[in-house]
């Protein structure tokens, strides 16, 4: 990555930072430039194609659990030092003593280990012009595979996140992360009814995959499928029932019900509902929870946290039993731990804080088939839309956009308008059964935490949950 400061070189930035966090608990200086862009092709046309640059840098000092922080987009030395000099009120009056003295300029990167990810601008990997055509060829193909198609709505986004962090201890870390989405929304009408399906792929690659033929063909069927299913959708009753998750992206539902309260800040204020409960068991036997950031090219993956911290595997809850949590630098440091390599944020404008990468259930020794033909009545949940959790106490509602009824170990007619209302420690007393298909979502993911959203992946296999309340339409 090329020096990106107007008028000051690394070694110089890398001084002033050691020496403004000298005597501090932690701290950093993040710079970030992100080249992004976007477009939305609807109703058959383009409505809008757009690009953009965020370059700034954001200053922190950590003193206990006090933080100072200050960002800016303007990229000189006179800047830096105005940062640096407004974080030290993080200091809280304390006068501590700043010596001129500072460690050697460390440069460490990504290839100090394999890169999980490619390093090349996915912006750049296909022309304009095909990636409009990309778009344009969905919606062509969809109005002209089913007749039954009455609006399609394409969307292609990609950036490209270069980061440099410059830390207490001189060292200079640096990635180049590289993100690509496609989402496909269809509506189909038959006469009788309309409904809606859709679909979405992405990860840490470039636009070549999204481009075949092959691959952007077989998304569009799939939101396709959901909506001609939902055409046949039957009022989801309502109660306390068996419900059987499909691998896969439900997992969005142990990312917030589970995930969130696993994270080390809610843990060290007390305010999750697994709190100080370390070495318990808090789930059925047969479950065993991972957050992991180190999958190649993994929408969720990170070479290193946004703290410089390298990430890794993290076994949070093994065989029923908790045994971690997600820790950032200053949370860990609190809590007498060791960082797990969490420390996220959304840009250069935000603070980290313990956050999710890749976060999934593992493997089970039940067959999918064998899941459902144990369930006499109940329903079979593949998709899910939004959902609101409550940290401190785990409730959650989360609202399915794709379900069946099961009966007598048969999936039949599909379903509308469920939603799944329940809490996550209590769900997770409730598994049954835990199949053998543990695999993560398509590249979707989007985590919100404190105004702030970052990349995740989910995932679990399928899951047989026993008394879950539903909410219905009939």
């Amino acid at each position: 990555m090329d020096n990106m400061f107007d008028d000051i070189g690394r070694d110089q930035v890398s001084s002033m930072v050691q020496k403004a966090l000298h005597g501090s608990d932690d701290g950093e200086l993040f710079f970030e430039t992100t080249p992004s862009e976007s477009f939305l092709f609807d109703d058959g046309r383009l409505k809008n194609a757009n690009f953009d640059i965020s370059s700034g840098f954001g200053s922190r000092l950590v003193s206990g659990d006090i933080t100072g922080y200050a960002n800016s987009t303007i990229l000189n030395k006179q800047s830096i030092k105005s940062s640096l000099d407004a974080i030290q009120t993080a200091r809280n009056g304390k006068d501590i003593f700043i010596s001129e003295r500072k460690h050697p300029v460390k440069e460490s990167s990504t290839d100090i280990k394999k890169s999980l990810y490619s390093e090349s601008n996915p912006l750049n990997s296909i022309s304009f012009d095909e990636k409009i055509k990309l778009v344009k060829n969905i919606d062509e193909f969809l109005r002209s595979y089913d007749n039954r198609v009455q609006q399609v709505s394409v969307s292609l986004s990609g950036n490209f996140q270069s980061i440099m962090i410059f830390n207490k201890e001189g060292e200079i870390v640096t990635d180049e992360r590289p993100l690509v989405r496609l989402n496909i929304s269809v509506i189909v009408n038959n006469g009788k009814r309309q409904e809606s399906g859709s679909y979405g792929t992405g990860g840490r690659w470039d636009y070549t995959r999204l481009n075949s033929k092959d691959f952007y063909q077989n998304a569009a069927k799939k939101a396709l499928s959901q909506a001609l299913t939902n055409l046949d959708s039957i009022d989801t009753p309502a109660g306390e029932m068996t419900v059987i998750l499909a691998s896969g992206w439900p997992g969005v539902l142990l990312h917030e019900a589970v995930g969130h309260g696993l994270e080390g800040d809610f843990n060290r204020k007390g305010t999750s509902a697994f709190s100080n409960m370390m070495g318990q068991k808090v789930a059925d036997e047969q479950v065993t929870v991972i957050d992991n950031g180190t999958i190649p090219d993994r929408r969720g993956s990170l070479n290193i946290d946004d703290e410089g911290t390298s990430t890794q595997e993290t076994v949070l809850i093994e065989n029923g039993i908790l045994k971690g949590y997600l820790q950032d630098n200053m949370n860990a440091r609190l809590m007498n731990e060791q960082p797990t390599g969490n420390g996220r944020r959304e840009s250069f404008m935000h603070q980290p804080m313990p956050r999710m990468t890749n976060t999934y259930m593992t493997n089970g020794k039940y067959e999918p088939d064998e899941i459902i033909k144990s369930v006499k009545k109940g329903l079979y949940m593949v998709n899910f839309g939004g959902g609101q959790v409550d940290i401190t106490s785990g409730k959650f509602v989360f609202s399915c956009t794709e379900g069946y009824e099961i009966e007598n170990g048969k999936i039949c007619s599909p379903i509308k308008g469920a939603t799944l209302i329940g809490d996550g420690p209590k769900a997770l007393n409730k598994i049954k059964m835990v199949g053998n298909d543990s695999s993560l979502d398509d590249g979707i993911g989007t985590c919100g935490k404190a105004g702030q959203s970052v990349p995740v992946g989910v995932g679990q296999p399928t899951l047989r949950i026993d008394e879950i309340t539903v909410g219905g339409t009939s």
